[in-house]
């Protein structure tokens, strides 16, 4: 019999809802990996007949926790992660068989090493650009490793005909979403940005993918019909924003609500918490290592030198979502979206000729008013 925490039920109801469902799940005898990003080959993790479960932190709340054991001028995004990992607070990770972690920056790579005295970890080496032809065979030989882990800790054999079932049951899953993300072209748009991200994150928890895909693939279709009935045609004055840079899932109330609330639109996201990742499908015709190496290693994250996928990204979405302004949202110490942030100001006010705001910030409520009032007077200058 599965144990929950000793304190659950001192946990706020969804918390516990969260730990009963995974529980439930592991139950079936279904295993778990914990995940913590976009570069994280899924399909290898599904063939292994697990579940991917992302457990990147988005609260302050456990904060405190962490620092007990990290600086505290480090990400909040690894400090929430680790501090619900040793409070016992996040049912994710607390019911995860093993974790798999990347190398995307310092600060994560050495949070994985404390990690792995509490649930085994396995670490996926990034190389650290995307254009040299050593950087395939290297991010390759890290997708068979990882393979041969996932066979070895669920005893399993993942077969190139399970590679093949779980790609194109992805690309499926993807085409949904980012037709999804996608109801941000029109104008005026069906739906807020806030509850698209929203959204998306919530089911970033669900286990049963089908019905997943079906539910936003239902809303889809509700919105664009919405749109066609009671908004085609109608003019607004609300400027259409595209955020960009770091996850936006512990700032998204006092970013993206404060956006909405101050009378623009966010239409577009070019960031982890966007659809990235879902860009570019998983090639179906060749082998199915080779295929998912090259969609994992092309990843248009800021922790590529260069970084070219970004801005052709950029340029594409500002024109494809009619924008008249970027903001840049980075995370207190992501220090390569902080030093990238330079290129991205100079590509969006100097190619694009548009407006670009940065906010730097954490998880607190501290910042909450200057944040509003920078928005605020960004807006109004456009």
């Amino acid at each position: 019999m599965l144990k929950l925490p000793e304190n659950f039920r001192d946990y706020e109801e969804a918390r516990r809802e969260g730990f009963l469902k995974v529980k439930a799940l592991k139950e079936q005898g279904i295993n778990v990996v914990g995940i913590f990003c976009a570069y994280t080959p899924m399909e290898l993790i599904y063939a292994a007949g697990a579940v991917p479960i992302g457990l990147c932190g988005t609260s302050e709340e456990p904060i405190p926790d962490a620092e007990m054991h990290l600086p505290k001028n480090l990400c909040p995004l690894i400090k929430s992660s680790y501090g619900f990992a040793i409070s016992e607070k996040c049912p994710y990770f607390y019911f995860s068989d093993m974790l798999v972690g990347e190398t995307t920056c310092d600060g994560k790579k050495k949070m994985y090493e404390i990690l792995n005295e509490l649930k085994p970890t396995h670490i996926m080496h990034l190389p650290q650009g995307q254009d040299k032809e050593h950087a395939f065979d290297y991010w390759k030989a890290e997708l068979l490793r990882l393979k041969e882990v996932l066979e070895e800790k669920f005893n399993v054999k993942i077969t190139d005909e399970m590679l093949r079932k779980a790609i194109k049951e992805r690309n499926y899953e993807r085409k949904i979403l980012l037709d999804f993300y996608e109801l941000g072209k029109l104008d005026p748009p069906p739906i807020s940005g806030y509850e698209i991200n929203t959204v998306l994150e919530a089911l970033g928890f669900q286990f049963d993918r089908m019905k997943q895909c079906e539910f936003i693939k239902e809303r889809t279709e509700e919105l664009k019909e919405k749109y066609e009935k009671e908004l085609k045609g109608k003019k607004t004055n609300r400027p259409r924003i595209l955020i960009t840079g770091c996850p936006l899932g512990g700032v998204r109330d006092k970013v993206i609500k404060t956006i909405e609330d101050s009378g623009a639109d966010v239409v577009a996201f070019e960031c982890c918490s966007g659809p990235r990742e879902k860009m570019d499908l998983v090639d179906e015709t060749i082998d199915p290592i080779d295929a998912l190496t090259e969609k994992y290693l092309n990843v248009s994250c800021s922790v590529m030198t260069p970084n070219p996928r970004r801005f052709k990204t950029l340029d594409s979405m500002m024109d494809e979502y009619k924008i008249d302004g970027v903001i840049e949202v980075i995370l207190q110490a992501c220090h390569t979206f902080n030093v990238e942030a330079y290129n991205v100001k100079r590509f969006v006010t100097e190619k694009k000729e548009k407006p670009y705001l940065e906010i730097e910030t954490d998880y607190s409520k501290l910042d909450v008013g200057q944040i509003n009032t920078r928005i605020n007077a960004f807006l109004e200058m456009i």
